[in-house]
């Protein structure tokens, strides 16, 4: 009897410290983080449809209980509704990822931003994350001058050609109206001699046709129908990847770089799914997938695309952040009477 007795205490013992150690792997473990994630979470981004797709469909891979809900348009669409939505007391969208810091730092004054600090934060510049945590940076976008090598025989070096001759007529931009980077572009070179106003006004005085975003201008240089264009770098370089007769050239006097940044809104239904989101795109596996996609990634140790540079690389044209937020209203009207709203 003491024998059977010691063995059935021996046996319960096992089990309960394989109990145990089963526990701790589920709270520790590798697929530990993504076991207790589920339901849905709606992502409001200005990301294009199909890298939108990639991103959450690379996420899913991790967390498959998590129903991700994206709505996508340009920066300024985004917001309208987001703050339509915030007018209605019903903010519907958990994260949010668009073009730019100075967005962002309107939603932060609105205390419409939840801060979270992400563990995948130390493997992100300090310049591109947001004292408070409300926000991070997920990669590195320059505006930068596309060229159709159908159409141009000698590749400029510089933004100036926008002004001259070879260009009357023949170049292409986005609206500030539409597109956050195009806003974000404006309100920096319009703060730099080298630029100011009047390189708009003489842009506009050479005909430049204004669309809605940065895919048309791709499209129209990459058609021939426009010979130069100011355009986010990551889809001129897919295009001439994929054999679109286009080269992308970084001017000599710098280029405005936006980093696409990515926060939780603070009214969010799903905070946990929100968070491992905005974990997933920060870390390693997150940041390849942005760089299988074009994007140059911003979490040191990744590799940029080919064709791209790197932020160590670039000369980078920048502003206050805090200043750009209280005239981007005033840079709207003044780049509307200068060059036009046109959108098409």
């Amino acid at each position: 009897m003491k024998r059977m007795s010691a063995l059935l205490i021996g046996t319960m013992t096992m089990s309960l410290i394989a109990a145990c150690g089963a526990n701790e792997e589920s709270s520790s473990g590798a697929g530990a983080e993504t076991s207790g994630v589920s339901g849905s979470l709606s992502f409001y981004t200005s990301q294009p449809d199909q890298d939108a797709t990639a991103l959450v469909s690379a996420f899913n891979e991790e967390y498959p209980d998590v129903d991700v809900e994206v709505y996508r348009s340009g920066t300024e669409e985004v917001i309208s509704k987001v703050q339509a939505e915030k007018e209605a007391g019903n903010v519907q969208a958990d994260v949010m990822l668009v073009a730019d810091s100075v967005t962002f730092e309107s939603l932060k004054e609105q205390d419409m931003l939840m801060s979270y600090e992400s563990p995948e934060a130390g493997g992100i510049p300090d310049d591109f994350v947001d004292p408070d945590h409300q926000y991070y940076g997920t990669k590195i976008m320059s505006t930068i001058l596309a060229v159709n090598t159908d159409n141009v025989e000698e590749i400029p070096n510089s933004w100036k050609v926008l002004t001259e001759e070879a260009a009357a007529g023949e170049s292409i931009m986005p609206s500030l109206l539409y597109s956050g980077a195009a806003a974000y572009n404006v309100g920096v070179m319009s703060r730099k001699d080298e630029f100011g106003w009047d390189f708009f006004q003489n842009v506009s005085n050479n005909g430049v046709t204004v669309v809605q975003g940065n895919g048309g201008v791709l499209e129209s240089v990459a058609s021939g129908e426009k010979s130069y264009g100011m355009v986010v770098d990551f889809i001129v370089a897919r295009a001439a990847v994929e054999g679109s007769p286009v080269e992308l050239v970084y001017p000599d006097e710098g280029v405005p770089v936006i980093t696409e940044p990515i926060g939780i809104m603070k009214n969010t239904d799903n905070k946990e799914a929100a968070q491992a989101f905005v974990d997933f795109v920060l870390s390693e596996r997150g940041q390849e997938v942005s760089t299988e996609i074009g994007y140059t990634p911003i979490r040191e140790g990744v590799d940029a695309p080919e064709g791209l540079e790197t932020v160590d690389e670039l000369n980078i044209l920048s502003h206050d952040v805090q200043e750009l937020l209280e005239t981007r209203e005033q840079d709207k009207q003044q780049f509307a009477d200068i060059v036009g709203a046109a959108q098409e």
